[in-house]
């Protein structure tokens, strides 16, 4: 958190370094050509803020929070992954959930809201899931959670369907526990989540985004849907197609663009199958999407899908056969003009065990995973955790790199700082070792090489 009024050496763009003078309501009161002298610190890059567009609030940590010393906390030690399969992730986070305390899912939540603002993060969606094991105790925890951290960052609440709602035993359990949930806490959920590929039939599919379609309109909600979270090779005709289509049937059927407030979007997670298409079949999909004027915004979320993909064939005859999906966002964008950002989605479970959350890393990871190289595709990813993100989730764009000007408000504002040198040990009976630091200048700079947590500060 920076309580300096006035932000000295900072780089607005890679031609120049500004001092920032802001007044005590962040606005910026004015701003002037930094002058070189022994007092001015190394420059600092001043940009937008990360977001995190999917993110799972009550799954958070449940097997790296390290708690079961305390008998106030449950013990998850024994659920952690053996063949780390989806169908396995799904049985223990429901065994997780059996053991869920409102101690629990608040001290987890609120380590995963203070990370994140550590990391740079001042705004994300959080799923909570609601069904008949948990009930709505995951919901009113991220209700003290979002008004507890809401002088931090902007937690926007998603109600979330994990689990069937319209097949196997507990389908009808499940969804009366939404319907009751989306009446009583209606000034707490901004958006309605559900996972249509669970459930156990085509036609069961359908009617779970058929009434989560209707009940986003109803209860004026943000829409998000994770789907088609396979590798199979989609068909052409017609029911064994990407449930993707189906959902853009359904909410041209809805008339989402008439009926909708025009600030709601429509976010479609995880989608690994459309990888599995071919540039033709891309085309008239993505023609399809602008044509129709839907809200849709992809996000991807490659840490989940690329763990969670892959996994050898039961009659499979090499366990080396791997092969990897998850949807290319930067083509998306650029190539065929589709809205898409980057997500984290889980840390430190059953669907992803690994990592630390932090949006900027996976913006780094993901120049090698996409073959992402370019100075321009460094500042695309990065726009992939920020910017873009927030519009997927309808919040407005933040300020560009760049465009500070007079009387803008700057609070928010993620500044990275860097060091000047690094001090070394020296050999034994010497004096320490200095060793200048490398110096962050530009986007591609912070991409390729994230700067440690402790250089990130949000103006506050």
């Amino acid at each position: 958190m920076i309580l300096e009024n006035v932000v000295s050496n900072a780089l607005l763009h890679p031609a120049a370094l500004w001092d920032v003078e802001l007044q005590e309501d962040g606005y910026v009161q004015g701003t002037r050509p930094s002058e070189a002298s022994p007092d001015t610190p190394p420059p600092q890059l001043l940009l937008p803020p990360l977001c995190h567009p999917h993110v799972h609030l009550d799954k958070a940590y449940v097997f790296t929070c390290n708690n079961q010393a305390s008998p106030r906390y449950p013990d998850y030690s024994d659920l952690c992954p053996a063949s780390g399969s989806f169908d396995e992730a799904l049985t223990n986070t429901s065994l997780a959930k059996e053991r869920y305390t409102p101690e629990d899912l608040y001290l987890r939540g609120s380590q995963l809201l203070a990370t994140s603002y550590a990391q740079g993060v001042t705004s994300m969606r959080a799923f909570v899931e609601l069904d008949h094991i948990a009930g709505a105790l995951p919901l009113t925890t991220a209700i003290r959670l979002k008004k507890d951290f809401a002088h931090l960052l902007e937690l926007q609440i998603c109600a979330f369907a994990q689990d069937p709602i319209f097949s196997t035993t507990h389908g009808d359990a499940n969804r009366t526990v939404m319907e009751e949930a989306l009446v009583e806490y209606a000034g707490s959920i901004e958006a309605l989540g559900t996972t249509p590929y669970v459930e156990t039939s085509r036609g069961a599919s359908l009617s779970n985004m058929r009434w989560a379609i209707t009940a986003a309109l109803r209860h004026h909600l943000h829409l998000d849907f994770h789907l088609d979270y396979t590798l199979g090779p989609p068909s052409s005709l017609p029911s064994p197609r990407p449930l993707t289509y189906s959902v853009i049937e359904l909410l041209e059927e809805h008339s989402w663009v008439q009926v909708a407030d025009s600030s709601k979007t429509i976010a479609l997670g995880h989608c690994t199958q459309l990888s599995m298409l071919g540039d033709a079949e891309w085309k008239v999909l993505a023609e399809v999407i602008l044509t129709s004027k839907l809200p849709i915004h992809f996000i991807g979320l490659p840490m989940s899908d690329i763990y969670m993909m892959g996994r050898p064939a039961a009659n499979c005859q090499s366990t080396h056969s791997r092969p990897r999906g998850t949807l290319h966002v930067p083509s998306l964008i650029k190539e065929l003009g589709l809205s898409a950002c980057l997500g984290i989605n889980n840390v430190g479970n059953a669907f992803t065990p690994f990592g630390t959350g932090d949006p900027l890393q996976m913006a780094s990871w993901a120049v090698g995973l996409y073959q992402a190289g370019t100075v321009s595709d460094a500042e695309l990813l990065y726009e992939c955790v920020s910017n873009r993100a927030r519009q997927a989730i309808g919040l407005d764009r933040f300020i560009q790199c760049g465009t500070i000007r007079e009387g803008q408000r700057l609070y928010g504002m993620l500044l990275l700082r860097n060091q000047r040198a690094v001090e070394l040990p020296g050999a034994y009976g010497q004096s320490s070792m200095t060793v200048s630091s490398r110096q962050r200048l530009s986007l591609k700079d912070v991409v390729w090489d994230p700067p440690d947590i402790s250089l990130r500060s949000v103006l506050k």
